[in-house]
C-alpha cells in the first residue's frame, strides 16, 4: 500500500478562491453540519457566493447499514454529487467552519472511489474565509445538475478499515490504531456508545492537534504534524488505522497524515459508533499505563 498526496492537490487558498468564483468549472460545496442546529440553516444565512449546500450525513452515509455515517454505495455518491451540479469537469471546491472536518469526510468518500483528483478543500474553510472579509452572500444560486461518473470497479478501497480488519490489527498488532478522539472519549468519562472507551492498544493523538485551531484553523505545517505522530512512535511508513465516533475526525486526521508523507493510512468507517455498540469485543477505559 502506498497512498499519499501533496497538500496542492488537496487544499486551495481563500486568494485562490476569490479569484475563481466567477469560473464556470469551479463548484464551491457548502459542507457546515451541526449536532444542535440545522446546516442548511446556517447556510442559508451566509454562504459563499454561488455555493451549494450538501447535507453529506444524509447524502452520502448508506442508509442500509445500521451504523451511522458508513459510506454510500457509488451509485449513491454519484447521485448526490451530480444533484449538486458537480460533473465530471468540474473542480468541487468544499468548505466547513471547522478546518476542513466534514469536508474531509467527503474527500475520503471520493477518494475511495477515486474522484479526489476534482475535489479541493477551502484552507481554513468559513472561518478564513470570513476572518479575511471575503464577500458572503444569503442568495441561493439556480439549481443545476451534473453527470458525476463513478466506476466501482476502480478508486482506493485500500483507504477504508472494516471491522474485521480493525479486530485482526488489534490482536496481532499488525496496525497502529490511531484514536483521534476527545481524551474523555478516549478513557471512556463521554460515552456514546453503549459502551465508553478506547480499542485495547489505541494511541492517542487528538485531531484538531493537526490544526492552528485557535488561529484561523489552517493545517498545521507538514512537519508539525509529522512530529507530534513520531513522538508516539508513529513513523511515515507505520501502518496506521484512524478512529473517532463515526468515522469524520478520523477521515480529517488521515487526510493531515496523507498530506504530511504518511502513506499507509486507513480510516476505519464504523469506529466507535460500531466498536462501542458491540458486547463482543475488547474495550478499556481510564489513562493508559505510563500517564
Amino acid at each position: 500500500m502506498g497512498f499519499s498526496v501533496e497538500r496542492d492537490r488537496v487544499l486551495v487558498s481563500t486568494a485562490w478562491l476569490k479569484e475563481h468564483l466567477d469560473d464556470p468549472v469551479v463548484r464551491v460545496v457548502d459542507c457546515r453540519y451541526y449536532f444542535d442546529r440545522s446546516g442548511r440553516d446556517e447556510y442559508e444565512r451566509a454562504h459563499i457566493p454561488g455555493a451549494v449546500y450538501l447535507n453529506w450525513a444524509e447524502a452520502l452515509s448508506d442508509p442500509i447499514q445500521s451504523v451511522d455515517y458508513m459510506i454510500a454505495p457509488p451509485e449513491q455518491v454519484a447521485s448526490a454529487m451530480g444533484s449538486l451540479g458537480v460533473g465530471d469537469d468540474t473542480l468541487a471546491v468544499l468548505y466547513d467552519d471547522e478546518g476542513g472536518h466534514y469536508s474531509s469526510r467527503v474527500w475520503l468518500i471520493l477518494a475511495r472511489y477515486g474522484r479526489q483528483d476534482r475535489l479541493r478543500i477551502l484552507e481554513g474553510g468559513w472561518t478564513k474565509w470570513t476572518l479575511e472579509g471575503r464577500p458572503v452572500t444569503d442568495e441561493l444560486p439556480l439549481p443545476v445538475s451534473g453527470t458525476f461518473t463513478i466506476d466501482p470497479s476502480t478508486g482506493h478501497p485500500e483507504l477504508v478499515a472494516s471491522f474485521d480488519d480493525v479486530l485482526a490489527a488489534q490482536r496481532s498488532g499488525n496496525a497502529r490504531l490511531l484514536d483521534v478522539r476527545r481524551l474523555s472519549e478516549f478513557i471512556g468519562e463521554e460515552v456514546r456508545a453503549r459502551h465508553g472507551g478506547r480499542i485495547p492498544g489505541a494511541t492517542h493523538v487528538f485531531w484538531q492537534g493537526n490544526l492552528n485551531w485557535d488561529r484561523d484553523r489552517t493545517f498545521a505545517p507538514g512537519d508539525a504534524i509529522r512530529g507530534r505522530h513520531e513522538a508516539q512512535g508513529l513513523a511515515s511508513d507505520t501502518p496506521i488505522i484512524t478512529y473517532c465516533q463515526g468515522g469524520v475526525r478520523a477521515a480529517h486526521a488521515a487526510l493531515a497524515l496523507w498530506m504530511a508523507g504518511y502513506h499507509n493510512v486507513r480510516v476505519y468507517d464504523g469506529s466507535w459508533a460500531e466498536w462501542g455498540n458491540r458486547d463482543d469485543v475488547p474495550i478499556v477505559t481510564g489513562e493508559p499505563h505510563g500517564k
